[in-house]
């Protein structure tokens, strides 16, 4: 297959998008268990990238700095072996990166109301988005700037505040769906 050519939708990788605190990795890790397929966590991989952290990104060089090694980060994971991957909750602001997730992924936006993921992300002070904000104005903000995007997802799973193993058997069953509607 030419590089240029489409990639067959069950080929391609599956990438999960959706606000932080949804459960991205988390059940990104355990979809690629249940689906025999490797894992990868765009914010990790930036940060090995960057031989930083994503605080320290942040606070050394900024947001758009970040952002565009996202999308250097999420291009080379997209042009990899099939994979399951784990997007940051921004990663479809760069209009380049929407692209590529169309084009070589199979997009999934992972659903929850933004108080569960109000609540989710309280627990952790590792969110450089969050600091010094209400989280759940915060979230209201951003979902407000990126549900449009989200929903261009070709897939949509709400997951609301159940346990990650039924986000991974939705995932599943909304993923053979759409396989089998594409092979019709």
């Amino acid at each position: 297959m030419s590089p240029d050519e489409p990639i067959p939708v069950h080929r391609r990788s599956i990438a999960l998008v959706g606000l932080m605190g949804v459960g991205k990795s988390t059940v990104g890790r355990r979809l690629a268990r249940r689906l025999g397929l490797p894992f990868a966590d765009g914010d990790i991989e930036i940060e090995a990238a960057a031989s930083m952290t994503v605080s320290d990104i942040f606070a050394r060089l900024g947001e758009a700095e970040f952002r565009a090694g996202e999308a250097r980060v999420l291009k080379r994971l997209l042009h990899a072996p099939r994979m399951v991957l784990a997007t940051g909750g921004g990663a479809v602001l760069n209009p380049e990166t929407r692209a590529e997730l169309k084009a070589r992924a199979v997009t999934v936006w992972m659903r929850a109301d933004l108080e569960t993921v109000a609540a989710r992300v309280q627990r952790r002070d590792t969110r450089p988005l969050l600091r010094g904000r209400d989280p759940l104005e915060a979230l209201r903000a951003m979902a407000e700037a990126r549900y449009p995007l989200y929903a261009t997802a070709d897939l949509t799973v709400d997951v609301a505040s159940g346990a990650h193993a039924d986000a991974v058997e939705g995932i599943v069953r909304a993923l053979e769906a759409y396989w089998a509607g594409a092979e019709a």
